[in-house]
């Protein structure tokens, strides 16, 4: 899922693990609880996102961007 505009979605408790999110745009999204272990977040964007319990475990996100 490249250049994937997710701002303010609702994806608590989704599973995202191992997914190529590329310059994925998650700004105000409610992550709550979502799975992004092993995920690719190459250049993905954070900002203002619900983080609450979110499994990063071995994601990689280089040149990414998470201001809460």
């Amino acid at each position: 899922m490249n250049h994937a505009d997710l701002r303010k979605a609702n994806l608590s408790g989704v599973n995202l693990r191992e997914a190529d999110l590329i310059d994925a745009f998650f700004a105000r999204a409610n992550l709550t609880g979502a799975d992004l272990s092993n995920a690719n977040l190459t250049r993905a964007e954070l900002m203002s996102a619900n983080l609450m319990g979110v499994n990063f475990c071995g994601a990689i996100m280089p040149d990414g961007w998470i201001n809460n």
